[in-house]
């Protein structure tokens, strides 16, 4: 305990699976402007080119978070990431971006690529730690709620 409070225990990583298509949907939907519904989710879990995985709360098997990847040939691309919001900056997105890339690596994938937004400085951050690099950028790729857009930077990491 640090000053009174409870240090969250590091998340439980495990297969996602399709039966959290509904939790994954609503996490989805806290986090971003325009967001999967539960077939769509589970239809990504179902897909052979889908790599997936789940950060679950080690005490009651809560969904703290999910990653989505998908793998073409010798490449693989994060297709979302989500992590709720009482979860992060503790671990959950860094755990779940590492399980991705290593279950990219192992399905053979030589590189791992992303889009995020240009303005989400804490997801930016967390790529660049796990040695992301930015190599382009889209303009007005994001939609936000508002009606604006946002530049999308892509970034792309080596795997061994």
């Amino acid at each position: 305990m640090i000053f009174g409070l409870r240090r969250s225990s590091p998340p439980v990583i495990r297969p996602l699976r399709p039966d959290k298509a509904e939790a994954c949907a609503r996490l989805h939907a806290k986090g971003f402007a325009h967001p999967w519904s539960a077939q769509e989710v589970a239809a990504l879990i179902a897909s052979a080119s889908t790599l997936a995985a789940a950060a679950l709360d080690p005490a009651n098997g809560r969904l703290r978070g999910f990653v989505l990847s998908r793998l073409a040939a010798d490449e693989a691309e994060i297709l979302t990431i989500a992590v709720e919001a009482a979860s992060r900056g503790k671990g959950v997105g860094r755990a779940l971006l590492g399980e991705a890339l290593r279950q990219a690596s192992n399905a053979g994938a030589k590189a791992m690529f992303l889009e995020v937004g240009k303005d989400n400085a804490p997801a930016l951050a967390l790529y660049e730690r796990l040695g992301f690099v930015k190599v382009g950028e889209r303009a007005g790729y994001y939609r936000r709620n508002d009606g604006t857009r946002a530049a999308a930077v892509i970034m792309r990491k080596a795997l061994g």
